[in-house]
């Protein structure tokens, strides 16, 4: 049977390469609808990346990509608006569906 060998460049040996790996992931994770908590806690248990790394990773991205960061959080975090005089949760086009059955 295959076997799929990730390789994930060492922090003290290919830094570099451990920040693009890093960076790649926490894209995977905004594609998911992920917010940073759960970005970090994914990556810290499916990717064993320390926190403090996740947190650092994503703080530089925000500030190279603020705008994009913006948009980001305001699609995904649901808040109410007026409608014909009711309130009305938004829903986010960001959000999972639930799984097919």
């Amino acid at each position: 049977m295959y076997q799929h060998n990730h390789h994930f460049p060492c922090l003290h040996c290919h830094p570099t390469d451990y920040i693009r790996k890093v960076q790649h992931l926490i894209e995977r994770c905004l594609l998911l609808g992920m917010n940073r908590d759960d970005c970090v806690q994914a990556l810290a248990h499916h990717a064993s990346i320390r926190p403090l790394v996740t947190l650092t990773v994503w703080k530089e991205l925000l500030k190279e990509n603020r705008h994009f960061f913006q948009e980001y959080f305001d699609a995904v975090s649901p808040k109410p608006f007026n409608f014909k005089g009711r309130t009305v949760e938004r829903v986010s086009r960001f959000r999972r569906r639930k799984p097919w059955k």
